[in-house]
């Protein structure tokens, strides 16, 4: 047995290594920057008009409207950053910080800037794209506008299966057993709560929310997100305000690193712009998931008529999750020093930095955010989940309560275990989403520029 868990291991370290290696985030940072050219760089021409139309727009009545055969713009806005504002926003950029230097801040920065319209284009396919199932409700996603966009109809089918494979097992680790993970520890290590008691209640709280479908997850993500962001924002701008001496210095050390062609000796290894901008990439998708094509099944149950409507929300996203959250995150850090010790990284860095701004009740403020990020992505993602064994099985309702089982049976599973394979094959199956979504993208790409073309035309 041990020897086939060593052989796992070692095909999908090289694997993982690919996928998340330099190949595949220049792919993902190029396709951005190819959508921006095709787009004309919608991120920064209509970024205005993009955040009065979305969150400037959140007490009108058309971003609550709900109908039969889908849910609010706003719920599905709240699902997809329900999965997207994981613990990779504090955990994640924590990681960064010390693995790439403050340089891969800057680079974080750029692959969001990017990332905007990549998934900006996502949504819009997938609005564009979806359909509606045997009970009346619009599904759709990467891979229905793989297949019904891509040319070669062989070609779509084939990589619209394998985008559905991929999502189903991901969902499994890296949107569910590996964030109770996260909560079942940070309480375990601030609260003193036992593993198998957290994974006792989060379980049975995500089998009462998933058990009722998307509108039931819909529901309870409008009301968590907004929650959850706020609070975390708050918190953090409290930290950074207490320390506000250090900012310039964060903000000049992180310019400097980002293109710092030698590596320096410090924290816990050499940094170099290359070390930077690998680290600061592969973070930054990570946060915003642009180019995953995670976030666009969530979008594609919404109510929205115009694609190009609910596409904005995608920029959005992408730059609150990104340019806002993990900014504030990195300043926290970035502020106190810590990370330079190179001893501790992760959720335990940003714990530590919370605690010495705000003795003790910064760890509990890191703590309260992880439970919610983390609660918030399981519920996300267990949609995405649902709705790929959907496309592979053809709407089989058996299928479908069986793969719910499942995912719930996981929650416990990951609470109580030690993760460290299924973290490593889901995040390997996590980054093979993104090889036939950006396929996908770039095959589409004329379609985006049409639609873009056209909505602002009429506007």
């Amino acid at each position: 047995m041990e020897a086939i868990i060593n052989f796992i291991e070692m095909i999908n370290s090289k694997v993982n290594g690919f996928v998340w290696g330099p190949v595949m985030l220049t792919l993902l940072v190029g396709t951005g920057l190819f959508l921006s050219i095709r787009t004309g760089f919608l991120q920064f021409r209509r970024f205005g008009y993009a955040i009065k139309h979305t969150v400037g727009s959140l007490f009108s009545k058309g971003q609550h409207e709900k109908t039969k055969s889908g849910v609010s713009p706003f719920q599905a806005v709240a699902t997809a950053m329900a999965g997207t504002i994981g613990t990779g926003s504090i955990a994640g950029i924590a990681t960064a910080i010390v693995s790439g230097g403050p340089g891969a801040v800057f680079w974080m920065w750029i692959s969001a800037l990017l990332g905007m319209v990549t998934k900006y284009s996502e949504i819009v396919l997938s609005l564009h794209f979806r359909e509606k199932n045997e009970n009346d409700q619009w599904v759709g996603g990467p891979m229905y506008y793989i297949r019904k966009g891509v040319k070669s109809k062989w070609l779509g089918k084939v990589l619209a299966a394998l985008f559905a494979v991929f999502a189903m097992v991901a969902c499994l680790g890296t949107g569910n057993a590996t964030q109770s993970n996260s909560i079942a520890d940070a309480l375990h290590k601030t609260l003193n709560v036992p593993t198998a008691i957290t994974g006792i209640i989060l379980t049975t709280i995500v089998a009462a929310v998933i058990l009722g479908g998307m509108k039931r997850i819909s529901s309870i993500n409008e009301k968590l997100v907004p929650f959850m962001a706020v609070f975390f924002v708050v918190c953090s701008v409290v930290a950074v305000a207490i320390n506000y001496k250090s900012v310039p210095e964060a903000f000049s050390l992180i310019f400097r690193e980002a293109f710092n062609f030698k590596a320096a000796v410090g924290g816990a290894a050499g940094y170099g712009i290359m070390t930077a901008m690998r680290f600061g990439f592969a973070r930054g998708v990570f946060s915003n998931e642009a180019g995953l094509g995670s976030a666009p099944i969530a979008h594609a149950a919404s109510s929205a008529k115009n694609p190009v409507d609910q596409g904005l929300w995608g920029m959005f996203e992408v730059f609150f999750t990104t340019i806002i959250i993990c900014t504030l995150s990195a300043l926290t850090i970035l502020t106190t020093g810590i990370w330079e010790t190179g001893s501790i990284s992760g959720a335990a860095l940003s714990i530590a930095s919370f605690n010495s701004i705000i003795p003790n009740i910064g760890g509990i403020i890191v703590t309260l955010a992880t439970v919610f990020f983390a609660l918030s992505t399981i519920l996300g993602w267990a949609y995405y989940g649902e709705v790929s064994v959907e496309y592979l099985t053809k709407n089989n309702k058996n299928a479908v309560y069986i793969y719910r089982l499942i995912y719930v049976v996981m929650v416990f599973v990951g609470a109580v275990g030690s993760l460290d394979l299924i973290w490593s094959i889901s995040e390997t199956m996590n980054g093979l989403m993104a090889i036939p979504n950006l396929v996908g993208l770039i095959s589409l790409s004329a379609v985006v520029s049409k639609l873009t073309k056209d909505y602002f035309k009429q506007k």
